[in-house]
C-alpha cells in the first residue's frame, strides 16, 4: 500500500482494515492536515448489534484515537424501510416506539468504544430520522431522485441478488440507497462530515453518497471499507450455530462472549488480535508466534482483551477465571450462565433431553441424541450415555444447580426456583 502519512491511515492499514477507498491519496492527506469527520450508519432492527458490527465500531474507536472526530448514524429514518444488501426477502417493519428502544440499547455498546463527551473530537449520535421524516416526497423526486437513473440502480448487487433469485424488491426498498446516498449529503451539512466507512458490501451505497454530494453541493467526499470478515474455515465472521454474538449483557453474559473469542481458530489469532484489541501490534506480533498449545495462551489474552473493551475489566478477569476454574480445575464456577427451571419439573423427574434443550444447549431433541452418541453430554461433569435418562432432585450439587455440559467448552447451570 501506498506510504501514508496520517496517524489515522496509518493504523488502519497496519491492522488491516482498509479495503477500498476512492481516493486514498487524498483522503490520507486531508486526514493529515487536520480533524475530519467520519460515519458509519446501523439501522435499529434490534436492541443490541453483534459481534460482526465489531470491525465498524473498532474503526471509529482508531478514528477517534487519532483525532479525528466519529459519527455514529441511527438508522431511525432508513430502519423504517429496511436495507435490502444481502437480503432475499423484506425485513419486518418496525413502529417508530421499537426503533427508539433499539436506539437505546445499541448505545450502550458505542459507550464503551467511544467518547461522548461534546470536545472537538467527541463522538456524535446522529439519528436520520431528523432529517428523512421532514423529506416531502416531490422536493425529494426533484432535488435528490434526478440524480438517479434506474439503469445503474438496477446494477447493484442488493437489487440483482433479488431479481436474479425472482424474490420480490418493493418500491420502498428500492429507495433506500437513494436515502443512505442523502444522508451522507446532510452528514456533510450539519458536522462537516467527508468520510463515509462501512464494510465492503457497502461499497455501491458509499459511492453513491460521494457521487450526490458532489451533484447537490459540490461537496469533496471520500468512502472507505472493509475487507468482508470471514474466518479461516470460510464462516461469515460473529455467525454460530447458537446464533448471534451479541454485544449487549442482557443478552449475552460476558462469559459466553468471552467463550466466544476464546474458541478462535488458530489461523485468525494473529488477525483477530489487530481488529478487535488495541494491544501494540509488537505484543500481538509475541503472541502469534506461539506455537503448539501454546497458541491456547494468545486465545485466552484475545478473549481476555476483546471482553474488557465490551464489558469492562472486572467482567473480563471474572470470565477468564470462571472459564480457568472450569476447564483446569474441573471446578463449578458461580459465573457460568444459569437457566432457571421450575422445581416441580425436576421433582416429576426431568428428561436428559429436555434439560440440555431447556439449557439452550441444543435446537431439538435430535440434536442432543446425536451429542448423546457421540458421547458429547455431562451432567455434572459424568458422560451421559442413555438418552431416556431422567434427572430429578438427587442430581442436585450441593450449590443446588445441575451442571450441564455439550462438549468440553459449552456449560450451563440448571437451577430450580
Amino acid at each position: 500500500m501506498t506510504s501514508l502519512k496520517s496517524d489515522f491511515l496509518n493504523v488502519l492499514s497496519e491492522r488491516g482494515y482498509i479495503h477500498q477507498c476512492s481516493d486514498l491519496e487524498g483522503l490520507d492527506a486531508k486526514a493529515k492536515a487536520g480533524p475530519i469527520t467520519a460515519y458509519i450508519g446501523f439501522d435499529a432492527t434490534g436492541s443490541s448489534l453483534h459481534v460482526g458490527h465489531m470491525i465498524s465500531i473498532m474503526m471509529l474507536h482508531w478514528l477517534q484515537e487519532t483525532g479525528h472526530r466519529p459519527i455514529t448514524l441511527m438508522g431511525g429514518g432508513t430502519t423504517k424501510i429496511g436495507d435490502p444488501s444481502g437480503k432475499d426477502e423484506s425485513r419486518k417493519l418496525l413502529s417508530n416506539e421499537v426503533i427508539d428502544e433499539n436506539i437505546v440499547g445499541i448505545r450502550k455498546a458505542f459507550e464503551r468504544f467511544l467518547r461522548y463527551d461534546g470536545g472537538a473530537t467527541g463522538a456524535v449520535m446522529a439519528n436520520n430520522a431528523d432529517w428523512l421524516d421532514e423529506l416531502l416526497y416531490i422536493p425529494l423526486l426533484r432535488d435528490v431522485g434526478r440524480h438517479f437513473t434506474v439503469n445503474r440502480m438496477l446494477t447493484f448487487d442488493s437489487v440483482k441478488l433479488r431479481l436474479d433469485r425472482e424474490q420480490p424488491l418493493t418500491f420502498l426498498e428500492f429507495n433506500y440507497m437513494i436515502l443512505q446516498a442523502y444522508d451522507f449529503v446532510e452528514l456533510h451539512k450539519r458536522h462537516g462530515c467527508v468520510l463515509q466507512m462501512g464494510g465492503s458490501d457497502q461499497w455501491g451505497n458509499i459511492v453513491n453518497g460521494i457521487d450526490l454530494g458532489r451533484r447537490m453541493i459540490d461537496a469533496d467526499l471520500f468512502g472507505l471499507t472493509t475487507p468482508l470478515l470471514t474466518t479461516a474455515s470460510g464462516a461469515k465472521m460473529g455467525k454460530t450455530a447458537a446464533g448471534a454474538v451479541w454485544l449487549n449483557a442482557d443478552l449475552l453474559s460476558p462469559y459466553d462472549y468471552w467463550q466466544f473469542w476464546r474458541n478462535t481458530a488458530d489461523a485468525d489469532v494473529e488477525r483477530f488480535l489487530k481488529l478487535f484489541t488495541t494491544l501494540p501490534l509488537g505484543e500481538i506480533a509475541k503472541l502469534a508466534a506461539l506455537g503448539g498449545n501454546e497458541i491456547n495462551e494468545a486465545k485466552k489474552v484475545l478473549a481476555t482483551e476483546t471482553t474488557r473493551l465490551l464489558h469492562g475489566s472486572e467482567a473480563a478477569e471474572a470470565a477468564a477465571e470462571t472459564a480457568r476454574r472450569t476447564f483446569e480445575e474441573g471446578a463449578l464456577a458461580e459465573s457460568l450462565p444459569t437457566v432457571e427451571i421450575p422445581a416441580a419439573e425436576l421433582e416429576a423427574g426431568l428428561g436428559l433431553l429436555t434439560a440440555v434443550v431447556k439449557a439452550g444447549l441444543a435446537k431439538s431433541n435430535g440434536e442432543v441424541r446425536r451429542h448423546v452418541q457421540g458421547g458429547g453430554i455431562r451432567i455434572n461433569d459424568k458422560a451421559m450415555e442413555d438418552e431416556r435418562t431422567v434427572l430429578g432432585t438427587g442430581d442436585l450439587t450441593p450449590e443446588g444447580v445441575i451442571k450441564v455440559s455439550v462438549g468440553r467448552k459449552k456449560h450451563v447451570l440448571l437451577r430450580p426456583v
